[in-house]
């Protein structure tokens, strides 16, 4: 387990710095679900005292990102299907709001900027580079919410693209790499609608786009969960 942040990064506390860098590492996938959290060893990494921690590991209890058991102590809380439920429920939502907005707002540039997007996420495929795919994927959505010019939306999808980073990290292999190729069509298919300044059909696409990702990951999950252990 290696922990940190950036050096450029200031906190006010030592249980902010605490929180967000164990906050980061369970949504980049470093702490892995189920990985037992030591307060000692997360104690000489971040060279803290146990204080700090034990009120960091309380909000991360808080928001579901930690559980606690007697005997046992922290762990990060494993993926459930209702984890994938709501991550991409709310994301549908968030989006069905976006892109409406943004089909009606949309001018050349916008245009220019989400073309631009979409055509690296295809060269990111054909470099089989899944990775930069994935990571254009997010700045695909916070563009479309650029151009909406909701701030709020913003904020909030930014939460949720946290909570998928999550699953697509964990989940990569199973379930990422296997529905790039269709997501990524239907990427195309929701330009087209915002070119065509369409607002139904922006919705209809975002809509199926996060049942279908949905779909893929809950399956894989249980999957994942009737396959023996040894």
């Amino acid at each position: 387990m290696a922990l940190g942040t950036s050096p450029d990064v200031r906190f006010r506390t030592k249980q902010e710095y605490v929180y967000q860098s164990l906050r980061g590492a369970i949504m980049r996938g470093e702490l892995a679900p189920g990985q037992r959290l030591v307060i000692d060893e997360i104690g000489r990494q971040l060279q803290v005292s146990a204080i700090p921690i034990r009120e960091a590991l309380q909000l991360l209890q808080s928001e579901g990102l930690v559980q606690s058991a007697p005997h046992v102590g922290a762990t990060v809380t494993p993926i459930s299907e209702d984890e994938v439920h709501e991550v991409f429920a709310i994301m549908e939502g968030l989006e069905t709001v976006g892109v409406r907005e943004a089909a009606r707002r949309l001018d050349d540039e916008g245009i220019a900027q989400l073309s631009g997007v979409v055509a690296e996420m295809d060269a990111a495929i054909a470099a089989r580079d899944f990775e930069r795919w994935a990571a254009l994927n997010s700045d695909l959505h916070r563009a479309i919410n650029d151009i909406a010019r909701m701030p709020l939306l913003r904020e909030m999808t930014d939460r949720v693209l946290a909570r998928w980073e999550r699953l697509r990290r964990h989940y990569f292999q199973g379930v990422l790499v296997p529905r790039v190729v269709q997501a990524q069509e239907e990427h195309h298919a929701l330009l087209a609608a915002l070119i065509r300044r369409d607002p139904d059909g922006a919705e209809q696409i975002v809509r199926g786009h996060n049942r279908a990702a949905q779909t893929a990951y809950a399956d894989y999950l249980r999957q994942d969960d009737q396959a023996p252990t040894g």
